[in-house]
């Protein structure tokens, strides 16, 4: 699973999953465009972007092709969260999850897939989550932008494979990061509320950021050649199961 040759871009490139993405991708050959809130410590070139911003994605864009040149590759790994349910979510929390979660994805794609339609040939890899098809209580904007990025990816898929650009995602369940963790903050008794998270992955423990990065590599190299428009879930086995 060799990216010689390729430009990747990877946003979230300073959290756990969207940081070993960049590390693996280097490893495999890629040269790396990192983008997140603030500019990350890894990467070819590294640039602090708001997602959610048009200017800010354009900017980022500009500078990223006279730097590198037009990615060949592009892995949405940024996102954001409200910890609220659904009757306690706050509206402009609730569009502010879903415009980095999924405008951001419009950006990135708008921004970069013309060049790869010239080109003939390009690869987008989102990170969704296990929530886009099930329950999450107390995350209910995290749950509805995934699901709505799990739709835009299969539409987009669709349409540009004619023109040799392939769109997968990436579906994991509950991986070791900060925001996980942070989530387990917010319990009365946190090792008690990752006990019982680690107990509903039938593998017996939270994935890692290699895991889901990992799976990102093969989505985006030639191995996965005749794959699009598909969700992998990365999960434990969380997702065939009631636990």
């Amino acid at each position: 699973m060799r990216l010689d040759g390729e430009i990747a871009l990877v946003t979230g490139a300073s959290g756990g999953i969207g940081q070993a993405i960049c590390a693996h991708f280097a490893a495999a050959g890629a040269r790396v465009a990192a983008l997140d809130l603030g500019a990350p410590a890894i990467g070819d070139v590294a640039l602090a972007c708001d997602l959610s911003n048009d200017d800010a994605v354009a900017d980022a864009a500009q500078r990223i092709r006279a730097e590198l040149g037009d990615p060949t590759i592009v892995v949405h790994a940024a996102a954001t969260t409200e910890f609220a349910a659904t009757l306690a979510s706050s509206p402009q929390a609730f569009l502010r999850v879903y415009d980095v979660n999924v405008g951001g994805a419009l950006r990135l794609v708008q921004a970069f897939g013309p060049a790869m339609q010239a080109r003939g040939r390009g690869n987008f890899v989102f990170v969704s989550s296990i929530n886009a098809r099930m329950g999450a209580p107390g995350l209910a904007a995290y749950a509805a932008s995934k699901g709505g990025l799990e739709t835009f990816l299969k539409t987009f898929a669709l349409e540009v494979a004619g023109d040799g650009i392939r769109v997968n995602g990436i579906a994991p369940a509950s991986v070791d990061t900060p925001m996980l963790r942070a989530s387990f903050a917010r319990q009365p008794d946190p090792e008690a509320a990752l006990a019982a998270n680690v107990l509903r992955h039938p593998l017996g423990r939270l994935g890692t950021a290699e895991d889901v990065s990992q799976a990102a590599l093969f989505l985006a190299s030639e191995a996965s050649s005749w794959i699009t428009g598909a969700v992998l879930a990365i999960d434990g086995g969380a997702g065939v199961t009631r636990r």
